[in-house]
């Protein structure tokens, strides 16, 4: 098992910017699915000529000319909306657009109705009608192996919710690149840790790797509270070790 490497920069400098572009299409497609991208930003502050990253009180004045700010995107999500109770069935609406939003259609929802099976909907409190999907969260390599998915998932989640009945996941490694990942073995322990940050926020496994949160648990509320202190410590330390 390798040790994560310590983070690139200062983790309290990260931000969402969480967008919906919207196609103006009037069709029963696009009422039913919305997509909604995030980019995960580092706020990354530089002194001098040489860009050395420093945290945020790193100069002695607040209008410093030797320090440059930019925004550097360090990863991605991609969540979707899907609307149960209006455009076009769901079930199939799921199944056009991705094979992975079709696999969840499988598991979650009724074929006939597109509406949540009579079993899923036993298991969820009627706090909404839609169904939201965490389809995808990446970070960069360097900002991986802190919690930090977790902790910028956990925000989205909250910010998003709102009229759902279910939030659903499938836990997984979505980046690929990697070439530690080829033995079976380092494979599953990701994709375990994985799962097990994803449950973290309240996720239960459902069925065939779908799992689910509902909206009307605490966990979710008490857990970003969580979240936000290992946010705060993460910061902590690294600005400890670059002061």
């Amino acid at each position: 098992m390798t040790e994560p490497s310590p983070l690139p920069g200062d983790p309290s400098e990260l931000h969402l910017r969480i967008s919906y572009d919207d196609g103006l299409w009037d069709t029963p497609q696009a009422d039913t699915l919305e997509c909604w991208n995030v980019a995960v930003l580092h706020r990354r502050r530089a002194h001098g000529e040489h860009h050395e990253p420093v945290s945020s009180s790193g100069c002695t004045t607040a209008d410093c000319s030797s320090c440059t700010v930019e925004d550097v995107v360090v990863g991605s999500m991609t969540f979707y909306r899907v609307h149960l109770d209006r455009g076009r069935n769901a079930y199939w609406a799921m199944e056009e657009d991705s094979e992975e939003l079709y696999e969840t259609a499988q598991v979650l929802l009724d074929p006939e109705t597109g509406s949540f099976t009579d079993e899923v909907s036993e298991q969820l409190e009627y706090v909404g009608s839609a169904l939201l999907v965490m389809n995808r969260v990446t970070l960069d390599p360097p900002w991986r192996g802190h919690g930090l998915a977790a902790v910028l998932a956990c925000e989205v989640i909250t910010r998003l919710m709102a009229g759902c009945r279910a939030v659903a996941c499938s836990p997984g490694i979505t980046d690929l690149r990697s070439q530690r990942l080829t033995a079976r073995a380092e494979w599953d322990r990701v994709n375990a840790k994985i799962a097990q940050g994803w449950e973290s926020l309240g996720f239960r496994p459902y069925r065939d790797n779908v799992y689910l949160l509902s909206p009307a648990s605490q966990d979710l509320e008490e857990q970003r509270g969580a979240l936000r202190r290992h946010l705060a410590e993460l910061g902590g330390s690294w600005r400890a070790g670059a002061s």
